[in-house]
């Protein structure tokens, strides 16, 4: 199977002090990885890294094959960062484009999006369930809705891999159910290649197919017998050598 993100040694440090220490991981083409951890952990800056935003201390990140430094080829890969846009601010777009947006590339600079264009973000917003939404402003809609349409603002420019930071914060527990739900269906029927960092493995582990546990400067991955014996101990694992896959 396809190895869409490999990393092998990676260490990163801050200000001097190591953030995490010799992780490695494979994510293959169909996963649905949750990366979990306690707040401080690293989950984000590894994510960052994936992202090329940062540049590891030692090791190295493969994307599709490919180092990371060197890799030109970002429209493969979608990424929802933490709080997007701003909440509370009535940010002053309509969800359709805030997803016709990403597009951009293609209709090009100071040109009009053609019906092409439209069609794309129509489907993509009918995708994650907001198509009906397509004209409100934005900042009137509830974080769920929020969520989803970020989620469609990344689906449209068809990625084979979607990085998610934390899509559950600020929503409520049945809106963050409903959010997996939607993730997995995206995952399974699509073929999606999901990497998502969480604190809310409690919810996700039903809808997740692997669970990286990053704590310790190490990272490892757990199976669903000892995913409840960690969560018990606070993510505390001991360091154990060799690369999660």
């Amino acid at each position: 199977m396809e190895h869409i993100i490999e990393a092998d040694n990676l260490s990163f440090s801050y200000g001097g002090e190591d953030v995490f220490t010799g992780v490695g991981f494979t994510i293959k083409r169909g996963d649905f990885a949750a990366v979990i951890g306690s707040n401080g952990a690293g989950k984000s800056t590894l994510l960052r890294l994936v992202l090329g935003e940062l540049t590891p201390s030692s090791g190295h990140i493969r994307l599709f094959g490919e180092d990371a430094i060197r890799f030109r080829g970002w429209p493969r890969v979608g990424y929802v960062p933490q709080a997007a846009f701003p909440s509370g601010t009535g940010f002053p777009a309509t969800a359709e484009e805030i997803v016709m947006a990403n597009l951009y590339a293609q209709i090009g600079k100071f040109r009009f999006p053609r019906r092409e264009h439209r069609q794309k973000t129509r489907e993509a917003l009918e995708l994650v369930g907001m198509g009906e939404h397509a004209a409100r402003l934005f900042g009137e809609l509830s974080g769920g809705q929020q969520q989803r349409v970020l989620l469609a603002r990344v689906l449209v420019g068809q990625p084979e891999v979607m990085l998610l930071d934390e899509p559950a914060t600020g929503i409520d527990a049945a809106t963050t159910a409903a959010l997996y739900e939607l993730l997995a269906r995206l995952n399974r029927e699509k073929g999606l290649t999901i990497v998502m960092v969480t604190h809310d493995i409690t919810r996700a582990a039903d809808f997740v197919t692997r669970v990286l546990c990053l704590e310790e400067k190490t990272l490892h991955e757990l199976d669903k017998a000892t995913l409840d014996e960690e969560l018990t101990h606070r993510h505390k694992h001991p360091h154990r050598g060799g690369a999660a896959e």
